[in-house]
Protein backbone atom coordinates (compact mmCIF):
# COMPACT_ATOMS: atom_id res chain seq x y z
CA UNK A 1 0.00 0.00 0.00
CA UNK A 2 1.05 3.40 -1.37
CA UNK A 3 2.50 5.96 1.80
CA UNK A 4 2.16 9.14 2.26
CA UNK A 5 4.95 10.62 0.58
CA UNK A 6 4.11 8.68 -2.38
CA UNK A 7 0.58 10.07 -2.65
CA UNK A 8 1.99 13.46 -2.44
CA UNK A 9 4.54 12.39 -5.30
CA UNK A 10 1.72 11.30 -7.40
CA UNK A 11 -0.34 14.73 -6.49
CA UNK A 12 3.05 16.83 -7.94
CA UNK A 13 3.19 14.78 -10.79
CA UNK A 14 -0.44 15.16 -11.74
CA UNK A 15 -0.28 18.88 -10.99
CA UNK A 16 3.01 19.12 -12.99
CA UNK A 17 1.19 17.36 -15.79
CA UNK A 18 -1.88 19.39 -15.20
CA UNK A 19 -0.15 22.70 -16.03
CA UNK A 20 1.67 21.00 -19.15
CA UNK A 21 -1.57 19.74 -20.54
CA UNK A 22 -3.19 23.41 -19.98
CA UNK A 23 -0.47 24.95 -21.24
CA UNK A 24 -0.86 23.25 -24.37
CA UNK A 25 -4.53 24.04 -24.83
CA UNK A 26 -3.74 27.15 -25.20
CA UNK A 27 -1.51 27.14 -27.49
CA UNK A 28 -3.59 25.30 -29.68
CA UNK A 29 -6.71 27.57 -29.32
CA UNK A 30 -4.44 30.51 -30.33
CA UNK A 31 -3.51 28.32 -33.21
CA UNK A 32 -6.95 27.38 -34.11
CA UNK A 33 -7.83 30.67 -34.08
CA UNK A 34 -5.50 31.35 -36.77
CA UNK A 35 -5.49 28.10 -38.93
CA UNK A 36 -9.87 28.93 -38.76
CA UNK A 37 -9.84 32.35 -39.96
CA UNK A 38 -7.58 31.30 -42.98
CA UNK A 39 -9.57 28.32 -43.90
CA UNK A 40 -12.75 30.10 -43.69
CA UNK A 41 -11.01 33.09 -46.21
CA UNK A 42 -10.11 30.26 -48.81
CA UNK A 43 -13.51 28.17 -48.80
CA UNK A 44 -15.36 30.66 -50.75
CA UNK A 45 -12.54 31.40 -53.17
CA UNK A 46 -11.58 28.01 -53.98
CA UNK A 47 -15.40 27.67 -55.10
CA UNK A 48 -15.86 30.71 -56.90
CA UNK A 49 -13.00 29.56 -58.76
CA UNK A 50 -14.21 26.47 -59.64
CA UNK A 51 -17.45 27.77 -60.29
CA UNK A 52 -15.91 30.20 -62.95
CA UNK A 53 -13.84 27.15 -64.72
CA UNK A 54 -17.09 25.49 -65.10
CA UNK A 55 -19.23 27.80 -66.73
CA UNK A 56 -16.47 29.04 -69.20
CA UNK A 57 -16.31 24.98 -69.85
CA UNK A 58 -19.57 24.73 -70.93
CA UNK A 59 -20.40 28.11 -72.48
CA UNK A 60 -16.96 27.66 -74.42
CA UNK A 61 -17.41 24.03 -74.69
CA UNK A 62 -13.95 23.68 -73.86
CA UNK A 63 -12.16 20.29 -72.79
CA UNK A 64 -8.92 19.99 -70.85
CA UNK A 65 -7.02 16.64 -69.67
CA UNK A 66 -7.62 17.62 -66.17
CA UNK A 67 -11.10 17.11 -66.71
CA UNK A 68 -11.10 14.19 -68.59
CA UNK A 69 -12.84 11.76 -66.76
CA UNK A 70 -11.88 7.67 -66.95
CA UNK A 71 -14.90 5.65 -66.56
CA UNK A 72 -12.58 3.12 -64.96
CA UNK A 73 -9.85 4.14 -63.33
CA UNK A 74 -6.99 1.41 -62.99
CA UNK A 75 -4.19 3.08 -61.32
CA UNK A 76 -5.28 5.16 -58.46
CA UNK A 77 -2.81 7.32 -56.27
CA UNK A 78 -3.97 8.22 -52.82
CA UNK A 79 -2.74 11.02 -50.87
CA UNK A 80 -3.45 10.33 -47.01
CA UNK A 81 -3.20 13.55 -45.01
CA UNK A 82 -2.45 13.06 -41.16
CA UNK A 83 -0.04 15.46 -38.74
CA UNK A 84 3.63 14.73 -37.56
CA UNK A 85 2.80 14.54 -33.89
CA UNK A 86 -0.10 13.25 -31.48
CA UNK A 87 -1.72 14.34 -28.06
CA UNK A 88 -4.93 14.93 -30.60
CA UNK A 89 -7.64 12.52 -29.68
CA UNK A 90 -9.12 10.05 -32.52
CA UNK A 91 -7.40 12.78 -35.03
CA UNK A 92 -4.97 10.34 -36.81
CA UNK A 93 -6.32 7.37 -36.12
CA UNK A 94 -9.60 8.24 -38.19
CA UNK A 95 -7.65 8.71 -40.97
CA UNK A 96 -5.92 5.83 -40.94
CA UNK A 97 -8.37 3.58 -40.38
CA UNK A 98 -10.44 4.63 -43.18
CA UNK A 99 -7.86 4.46 -45.82
CA UNK A 100 -6.64 1.27 -44.63
CA UNK A 101 -10.13 0.00 -44.76
CA UNK A 102 -10.62 1.70 -48.37
CA UNK A 103 -6.96 0.18 -49.36
CA UNK A 104 -7.52 -3.00 -48.05
CA UNK A 105 -10.87 -3.59 -49.78
CA UNK A 106 -9.51 -1.85 -53.47
CA UNK A 107 -5.93 -3.33 -54.02
CA UNK A 108 -7.52 -6.38 -55.66
CA UNK A 109 -10.36 -3.72 -58.11
CA UNK A 110 -7.23 -1.41 -59.34
CA UNK A 111 -4.00 -2.50 -61.36
CA UNK A 112 -2.31 0.21 -59.18
CA UNK A 113 -3.46 1.64 -55.93
CA UNK A 114 -0.53 3.56 -54.53
CA UNK A 115 -0.09 5.63 -51.52
CA UNK A 116 1.13 9.18 -50.93
CA UNK A 117 1.63 10.45 -47.10
CA UNK A 118 1.17 13.87 -45.82
CA UNK A 119 2.31 13.81 -42.21
CA UNK A 120 4.88 10.95 -40.78
CA UNK A 121 1.60 9.11 -38.86
CA UNK A 122 -0.08 8.09 -41.61
CA UNK A 123 3.29 6.65 -43.33
CA UNK A 124 4.01 5.05 -39.57
CA UNK A 125 0.67 3.65 -39.48
CA UNK A 126 1.16 1.54 -42.87
CA UNK A 127 4.26 1.11 -42.20
CA UNK A 128 3.74 -0.85 -38.88
CA UNK A 129 1.30 -3.02 -41.16
CA UNK A 130 3.75 -3.91 -43.36
CA UNK A 131 2.70 -1.75 -46.12
CA UNK A 132 4.91 -0.72 -48.83
CA UNK A 133 5.07 3.28 -48.67
CA UNK A 134 6.25 5.33 -51.54
CA UNK A 135 6.66 8.79 -50.30
CA UNK A 136 6.31 10.79 -47.39
CA UNK A 137 6.31 15.01 -46.86
CA UNK A 138 6.51 15.66 -43.15
CA UNK A 139 6.49 18.86 -41.16
CA UNK A 140 3.03 19.98 -42.42
CA UNK A 141 1.87 22.42 -39.82
CA UNK A 142 5.23 23.70 -39.49
CA UNK A 143 5.78 25.03 -43.41
CA UNK A 144 2.08 25.17 -44.31
CA UNK A 145 1.88 28.00 -47.08
CA UNK A 146 0.43 28.03 -50.73
CA UNK A 147 3.91 27.79 -51.87
CA UNK A 148 4.36 24.33 -50.22
CA UNK A 149 0.65 23.60 -51.31
CA UNK A 150 2.14 24.31 -55.45
CA UNK A 151 4.99 22.14 -55.07
CA UNK A 152 2.83 19.04 -53.92
CA UNK A 153 -0.42 19.96 -56.21
CA UNK A 154 2.57 20.12 -59.74
CA UNK A 155 3.98 17.12 -58.38
CA UNK A 156 1.05 15.12 -58.17
CA UNK A 157 -0.39 16.73 -61.22
CA UNK A 158 2.68 15.84 -63.26
CA UNK A 159 2.17 11.58 -62.24
CA UNK A 160 -1.76 12.49 -63.89
CA UNK A 161 -0.70 13.86 -66.95
CA UNK A 162 1.95 11.46 -67.90
CA UNK A 163 -0.37 8.77 -67.53
CA UNK A 164 1.09 6.96 -64.24
CA UNK A 165 -2.30 6.84 -62.45
CA UNK A 166 -6.04 7.61 -63.68
CA UNK A 167 -6.99 9.07 -60.85
CA UNK A 168 -5.77 10.99 -57.70
CA UNK A 169 -7.80 10.78 -54.44
CA UNK A 170 -7.13 12.11 -50.83
CA UNK A 171 -8.22 11.19 -47.44
CA UNK A 172 -8.02 13.81 -45.26
CA UNK A 173 -10.03 15.87 -42.24
CA UNK A 174 -12.41 18.01 -42.70
CA UNK A 175 -12.65 21.17 -39.96
CA UNK A 176 -16.41 21.90 -38.57
CA UNK A 177 -15.87 22.89 -35.26
CA UNK A 178 -13.14 22.85 -32.64
CA UNK A 179 -14.98 19.53 -31.62
CA UNK A 180 -15.94 18.28 -34.46
CA UNK A 181 -13.89 16.84 -37.39
CA UNK A 182 -14.93 14.81 -40.42
CA UNK A 183 -13.25 12.09 -42.40
CA UNK A 184 -13.38 13.31 -46.11
CA UNK A 185 -12.28 11.29 -49.23
CA UNK A 186 -12.22 13.71 -52.37
CA UNK A 187 -10.95 12.79 -56.12
CA UNK A 188 -8.62 15.52 -56.67
CA UNK A 189 -7.75 14.47 -60.31
CA UNK A 190 -9.53 14.46 -62.22
CA UNK A 191 -11.07 17.42 -61.53
CA UNK A 192 -15.09 17.39 -61.52
CA UNK A 193 -16.74 20.64 -62.76
CA UNK A 194 -20.13 18.94 -62.44
CA UNK A 195 -20.88 19.87 -58.79
CA UNK A 196 -20.18 23.64 -59.48
CA UNK A 197 -21.26 23.99 -63.30
CA UNK A 198 -24.82 24.32 -65.61
CA UNK A 199 -25.76 21.45 -67.30
CA UNK A 200 -26.22 23.42 -70.18
CA UNK A 201 -24.87 26.78 -71.93
CA UNK A 202 -28.45 27.73 -71.74
CA UNK A 203 -28.91 27.82 -68.08
CA UNK A 204 -25.78 29.69 -67.25
CA UNK A 205 -25.43 33.43 -66.84
CA UNK A 206 -22.40 33.73 -68.99
CA UNK A 207 -22.62 34.52 -72.44
CA UNK A 208 -21.49 33.19 -75.25
CA UNK A 209 -21.04 36.02 -76.92
CA UNK A 210 -17.84 37.29 -74.02
CA UNK A 211 -14.99 37.56 -75.86
CA UNK A 212 -12.07 36.40 -74.18
CA UNK A 213 -8.20 37.05 -74.14
CA UNK A 214 -6.61 35.15 -73.91
CA UNK A 215 -8.30 32.32 -75.65
CA UNK A 216 -10.49 30.47 -73.48
CA UNK A 217 -8.16 27.35 -73.61
CA UNK A 218 -5.75 29.32 -72.21
CA UNK A 219 -7.41 30.70 -69.53
CA UNK A 220 -8.86 27.52 -68.61
CA UNK A 221 -5.47 25.74 -68.68
CA UNK A 222 -4.38 28.38 -66.26
CA UNK A 223 -7.28 28.30 -64.08
CA UNK A 224 -7.16 24.50 -63.77
CA UNK A 225 -3.90 24.54 -62.43
CA UNK A 226 -4.44 27.56 -59.90
CA UNK A 227 -7.56 25.54 -59.26
CA UNK A 228 -5.83 22.17 -58.14
CA UNK A 229 -3.18 24.19 -56.00
CA UNK A 230 -5.43 25.59 -54.14
CA UNK A 231 -7.81 22.47 -53.96
CA UNK A 232 -4.38 21.12 -52.51
CA UNK A 233 -4.22 23.97 -49.94
CA UNK A 234 -7.43 23.41 -49.05
CA UNK A 235 -7.19 20.38 -47.91
CA UNK A 236 -3.86 21.38 -45.65
CA UNK A 237 -5.75 24.26 -43.93
CA UNK A 238 -8.48 21.93 -43.47
CA UNK A 239 -6.45 19.39 -42.02
CA UNK A 240 -4.05 21.67 -39.87
CA UNK A 241 -7.41 23.41 -38.65
CA UNK A 242 -8.68 19.94 -37.96
CA UNK A 243 -5.70 18.82 -35.92
CA UNK A 244 -5.75 22.00 -33.51
CA UNK A 245 -9.14 21.80 -32.90
CA UNK A 246 -8.83 18.04 -32.01
CA UNK A 247 -5.85 18.88 -29.89
CA UNK A 248 -7.68 21.42 -28.00
CA UNK A 249 -10.50 19.55 -27.21
CA UNK A 250 -8.09 16.49 -26.22
CA UNK A 251 -5.57 18.99 -23.75
CA UNK A 252 -8.66 20.19 -22.14
CA UNK A 253 -10.28 16.43 -21.43
CA UNK A 254 -6.89 15.88 -20.07
CA UNK A 255 -6.85 18.95 -18.19
CA UNK A 256 -10.16 18.01 -16.54
CA UNK A 257 -9.26 14.52 -16.07
CA UNK A 258 -6.30 15.56 -14.42
CA UNK A 259 -8.22 17.83 -11.89
CA UNK A 260 -10.36 15.48 -10.99
CA UNK A 261 -7.04 12.42 -9.77
CA UNK A 262 -5.78 15.64 -7.87
CA UNK A 263 -9.43 15.78 -5.63
CA UNK A 264 -9.55 11.91 -5.71
CA UNK A 265 -5.51 12.01 -4.72
CA UNK A 266 -5.73 14.36 -2.17
CA UNK A 267 -8.75 12.87 -0.52
CA UNK A 268 -6.77 9.69 0.05
CA UNK A 269 -4.04 11.32 0.75
CA UNK A 270 -6.38 13.51 3.90
CA UNK A 271 -7.69 9.85 5.10
CA UNK A 272 -4.43 8.49 5.52
CA UNK A 273 -3.13 11.30 7.32
CA UNK A 274 -5.85 11.41 9.37
CA UNK A 275 -6.05 7.70 10.20
CA UNK A 276 -2.27 8.12 11.04
CA UNK A 277 -2.84 10.77 13.54
CA UNK A 278 -5.50 9.10 15.06
CA UNK A 279 -3.42 6.17 15.51
CA UNK A 280 -0.82 8.08 17.41
CA UNK A 281 -3.66 9.88 19.61
CA UNK A 282 -4.62 5.95 20.64
CA UNK A 283 -0.42 5.18 20.90
CA UNK A 284 -0.31 7.80 23.40
CA UNK A 285 -3.26 7.89 25.36
CA UNK A 286 -2.72 3.90 25.97
CA UNK A 287 0.76 4.61 26.89
CA UNK A 288 -0.73 7.36 29.46
CA UNK A 289 -3.00 5.15 30.92
CA UNK A 290 -0.47 2.49 31.53
CA UNK A 291 1.90 4.80 33.14
CA UNK A 292 -1.06 5.36 35.65
CA UNK A 293 -2.22 2.31 35.72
Amino acid sequence: MANLKDIRTRIDSVKNTQQITRAMKMVSAAKLRRAQHAITNLRPYALKLLQTISNISVTQRVSHPLMSESPNPKKVLMVVLTSDRGLCGGFNNNVNKFAYNYYSENKDKYDVLDLYFIGTKGRDFFKYRGIEVDDCMPNLSKEICYTLAAKTADRLMSHFTEGHYDAVKIVYNEFKSAIQQNVVSETLLPIDTTSASFRTAEDCKFSEDFIFEPAPEEIIDDLLVKHFSTQVYRCMAESVAAEHGARMSSMESATKNAGEMISKLTLTYNKMRQASITTELIEITSGAEALKG
